[in-house]
């Protein structure tokens, strides 16, 4: 989910910039009296251009983030009638209906890159947390101060595909305990070859995603998700799933390529054009890809 840059000095408002939002609409084609499934709500984006687009259409619309669903109630207030409310993972929801189509919007939202005390981005100073859902135990922290050197070289390899992995898990096990988001990146920094510490990313940035994708559990619930999801759908009904980095696509890719009940509709994922990535440059690394349940599917 990406949102647009929102104040830092205050409180940072919960503000959504719907990612692909004209071709996802598109794609989903939604019905008249419809009822869809935002697995995603974030800030609402995307739900409201839903609830807009045709009349009578419902919304369940799901976060495990209660800033987000707060967000979203403001955010769809016109709405209020149309919309039920679901506080908690995708992978854990299990509805009592189909629906005309689903909708996911992967990843991390703005908001929490810029609300400096959930953790998530070094650019402020801020505790090593990390949760989406902050009821969960599991922080940023507990993994940087008390995993082996093993665990961590081989998370940073499989989910930041960080090749100095080895490099960076020995020295933060010599040198932790660390405390914050700034004492870790820049201290990654100083720890990787000066060609790399200039390129086109920030050195810690690969370490930063693992370390996110671990405390959230994200690609095993995106697995789950996505598998059951397909059952969730009315026959011709559309799943829209926008993801942000590769390993998210991949498991997209493969996961609706390979449910019995599914056809995908998108051979190559749907990417922004450049009139968005100029007014959101952090839409870049987003793809749509979109599948329909098959008529005859059980």
């Amino acid at each position: 989910m990406t949102t647009s840059p929102s104040e830092i000095d205050t409180q940072p408002a919960f503000v959504h910039v719907p990612v692909l939002s004209q071709e996802l609409l598109a794609e989903l084609v939604v019905r008249p009296s419809g009822h869809y499934l935002d697995a995603t709500v974030g800030g609402g984006g995307h739900s409201r251009l839903i609830l807009a687009s045709a009349p009578g259409v419902r919304v369940t619309a799901i976060d495990q983030d209660l800033e987000a669903i707060a967000a979203a109630q403001a955010t769809l207030a016109p709405y209020k009638e149309q919309v039920e409310f679901w506080h908690g993972n995708f992978a854990e929801y299990q509805p009592q209906m189909q629906f005309d189509g689903i909708i996911a919007d992967l990843g991390v939202s703005s908001h929490h890159f810029d609300a400096p005390e959930r953790g998530f981005s070094f650019r402020h100073e801020a505790p090593l947390d990390m949760r989406m859902n902050q009821q969960r135990s599991l922080t940023a922290a507990e993994i940087i101060n008390h995993w082996e050197e093993a665990q961590l070289a081989d998370i940073f390899f499989k989910y930041g595909e960080e090749r100095l992995s080895r490099r960076i898990a020995r020295r933060i096990v010599e040198q932790r305990p660390f405390q914050t988001t700034t004492q870790l990146a820049e201290a990654i920094a100083s720890w990787v070859p000066r060609q790399y510490r200039y390129g086109r990313i920030h050195p810690a940035t690969r370490v930063f995603q693992a370390l996110r994708i671990v405390v959230n559990d994200e690609l095993t619930i995106l697995e789950t998700f996505l598998h059951r999801a397909p059952h969730w759908l009315l026959p011709q009904g559309r799943i829209a799933i926008i993801s942000f980095h590769s390993l998210e696509d991949r498991i997209v890719k493969h996961t609706l390529r390979a449910a019995p009940q599914l056809q995908v509709l998108t051979k190559k994922p749907i990417t922004p054009q450049e009139d968005e990535l100029a007014t959101n440059p952090r839409a870049r690394s987003a793809k749509l890809r979109i599948a329909q349940r098959n008529t005859a599917s059980h």
